[in-house]
Order: structure tokens, then sequence, then C-alpha cells
């Protein structure tokens, strides 16, 4: 089972998605894979964002676990954006999931808090204080909440093979959120991926980038979840010398015929 989330998500129980291998996130796919797919509402209490989903998501889940229909230990989570810090801090709280996708997250409330929006240019302490993160009041007057709710500092407990993904040109969640996770999490040693996506905002618009990112969430849940061999990408990652091949190879490459 993959579990999706991103606050209220039952409003859209019957909409259609049309199969793609452009969409990151896209319950038809999954379905189509043989997942079953489980969106679950998240009702928030005022200065736990983070505990607020985990509170929700996990009995959601175990009620699903008791009909028999779905292995215990073949359940994912992901989630983008505000579901993606969702997605980044849970598996910090529980040990549930199997794998996880977290695309473009918050992950340290702190450093987020004083910084801004670029996208419209306005601060990022007006989303804590009176908009999506429910904060209320600067991290100085409730630092205890600010850290309890930040994945970052809770990277010791985080038992869960995540793979994380941002844009370097992110105009909504500074890119530096993934940066600061990953970096935490490779101190402590854990099983962490992050792609980064050169240039992107706050979600791919480059063809090529949407079916990469696409591909790698597929295969993944695919090894995680099914127990497909692992790909290289996954198991040995790329070393900054083959990087540095790559992009050499991108700039040398020849242009494609065009056909009038």
């Amino acid at each position: 089972m993959i579990v999706y989330i991103y606050e209220i998500t039952s409003t859209t129980v019957h909409s259609y998605y049309v199969p793609s291998n452009r969409s990151a996130y896209n319950p038809a796919v999954f379905t189509s894979q043989g997942y079953f797919v489980l969106r679950p509402d998240i009702v928030y209490r005022d200065r736990n964002p983070g505990l607020s989903a985990v509170a929700a998501i996990e009995p959601a889940v175990q009620e699903v676990l008791e009909t028999g229909m779905v292995d215990p230990d073949r359940v994912g989570l992901t989630g983008h954006s505000w579901g993606g810090y969702q997605t980044a801090f849970v598996v910090t709280q529980t040990d549930m999931f199997s794998a996880a996708v977290a695309g473009a997250p918050l992950t340290n409330l702190v450093s987020m808090y004083l910084s801004v929006y670029w996208n419209t240019g306005s601060t990022d302490a007006r989303i804590f204080e009176i908009s999506q993160g429910r904060m209320e009041v600067p991290f100085w007057e409730d630092v205890d909440s600010y850290i309890a709710n930040s994945p970052v500092f809770h990277v010791d407990k985080l038992n869960t093979p995540l793979l994380l993904a941002h844009g370097t040109d992110d105009g909504a969640v500074d890119f530096n959120q993934g940066v600061e996770y990953y970096n935490a999490a490779r101190r402590a040693g854990k099983d962490f991926v992050m792609l980064v996506y050169e240039g992107e905002n706050h979600g791919n618009r480059k063809k090529a980038n949407q079916i990469d990112y696409h591909t790698r969430i597929v295969e993944w849940f695919g090894h995680y979840l099914k127990g497909e061999p692992a790909p290289d990408w996954i198991s040995n990652g790329i070393s900054f010398l083959d990087q540095e091949k790559l992009k050499e190879g991108k700039k040398s490459a020849p242009k494609p015929n065009l056909i009038p």
C-alpha cells in the first residue's frame, strides 16, 4: 500500500487521474502497479503540524491493516511540499512504513521561519504564524514546539528508507531545507537518498525531470515494497566524478534534428 498525504484529500476521492509517467504521485499509476492507495485526511492541532499528522495517519493505516488486505511490511508513505514535510516528519516518529518519498519538504521549522518565500517575495514567518504552519507565534516564543515538529531534530529516530527530491531554484521551500535534512541523515548513517533537480522550482517543469522523478519513485517503492532488485542509483549512488561526466555529456550532446 502507498499512503499519500496532503491535509484534506477526501474531497477528491471520486476524481479521475490520467495515468502518466510525468506525474510523480499519480494514484492511477500506483494502482496499475498493484498498490492499494490510501489518502487519509489530517486534522490539525495548533502548534503541532507534524505531530497532528502522526496522530491522524497511524490509526488510518492501522484500520486498513486490520482488514488483512494489505501486507503490514509493504506500506509506503509519500507527499509533496506540505505533504512532503509531513512525510519527512512522520517517518521519524513511527516505524510503520517500509519506505517513504518526500518531495520538496520543509525539514527545519526554525531555519525555515527565517527564510523567504521567493516565489512571491514574502516572508516565511507569515506562513508559520497565520497560515499553513499553524504555529501561531514566532519560534523564540515557543522553541519547544518548533523543534518537536521539525524532522531534522529527530533524524536519530529515522529508520525508514527515505527518498527526498528538491529543485535548486525552489521558491516556495528553500533548497537548503533538503540539504539540511540530507546532511543530518548522512551524518547519522541513515538510509537516505536525495535527488537534486538543477534549475527546477517547487515542482519539476522539464519533461525529462518529470519522467526521471516518476521513474525513481516507481523504482524506490518497487524495491522496498515489492522486493524488486535495487537499481544502481539506490544501492551505490552516483559519484561526484560520474556526475561531472554526465554534465559534460549533456553539454557535448548533438542537438536533435528538427523536422520542418
